[in-house]
């Protein structure tokens, strides 16, 4: 059966574009601002939605994210009520790919199996697990491909010719490719040796190759669509989130309409790369 995310890739080969990956945190600000922001999104150009996982320790993220994903656990946000925001926006869009993104204490604390369970029942399409390497392939990834659903892998600028066939053995869905070395939202990427490493995994994988990390605009993300298969964008939405906070740290309406209006640009900016 075709995944979703494959026949999303396939629409957007067909349109002769590249992707748009959009990250927010479930739960962030609250459980309710966050759902509408998730359902906003396709409406704005998303054509791939990861979903963040709170966790107390994110060794790969930036201050933008951490804060969200405290903001998150403040507001009561667990994994469990993750699934639930992803079961409520499948109630009103089938087609669009939700990857869960994170780190594995949670699920395992969650348990394995019943999580895997439940985010297949949830219509969870895959994962991006950053803190599992290769090595622990049987830990989760397997697992995860024997239920149904993709195990996205991180390549970086240090991953080698070497490394890569590793790093690559057991990815399905897409390669994130992470475009600087260092945490999320920290600088702009170099565009001139993107093209140079995207096509580098190509020569190891037939899977698209998104990129990410650094991306803060629609002029960043026009540049890297001109090069990849699809454009991630994260911590330049949730610092769009975070300044239509009050001063208790609440959002409302002015908070999803924000985030849809960069969410739109990012799109438009996806879009013009190949014309």
């Amino acid at each position: 059966m075709t995944s979703r995310i494959e026949t999303r890739f396939a629409q957007c080969r067909a349109e002769n574009r590249a992707a748009l990956v959009t990250f927010i945190m479930a739960g962030d600000p609250d459980a309710s601002v966050s759902l509408n922001i998730l359902k906003a999104l396709p409406k704005s150009g998303a054509d791939i939605i990861e979903v963040g996982m709170p966790f107390s320790d994110p060794m790969a993220d930036g201050p933008a994210i951490q804060a969200a994903g405290l903001r998150a656990m403040n507001a009561g946000m667990t994994l469990r009520g993750v699934l639930k925001q992803v079961e409520e926006f499948r109630r009103h869009d089938a087609d669009t790919p939700i990857v869960l993104m994170g780190y594995y204490n949670p699920i395992y604390v969650y348990g394995v199996d019943r999580f895997l369970a439940d985010a297949k029942a949830a219509g969870v399409d895959g994962m991006i697990v950053v803190d599992l390497p290769p090595e622990e392939d049987e830990e989760l990834c397997l697992p995860a491909l024997h239920a149904g659903l993709s195990f996205i892998r991180l390549a970086t600028p240090t991953t080698d010719d070497r490394r890569l066939p590793a790093v690559l053995a057991n990815t399905s869905g897409f390669v994130y490719y992470v475009s600087i070395t260092g945490i999320t939202g920290a600088s702009r990427p170099d565009y001139s040796k993107v093209a140079t490493a995207v096509q580098r995994i190509k020569a190891h994988t037939p899977l698209p190759v998104a990129v990410g990390f650094g991306v803060k605009d629609a002029s960043a993300a026009a540049e890297i669509a001109g090069k990849a298969d699809a454009v991630v964008v994260g911590s330049a939405i949730i610092d769009t989130l975070a300044k239509t906070l009050d001063a208790e740290r609440q959002g409302g309406p002015a908070t999803v309409e924000a985030v849809s209006k960069l969410v739109s640009e990012l799109a438009a900016g996806v879009a013009s790369a190949r014309r």
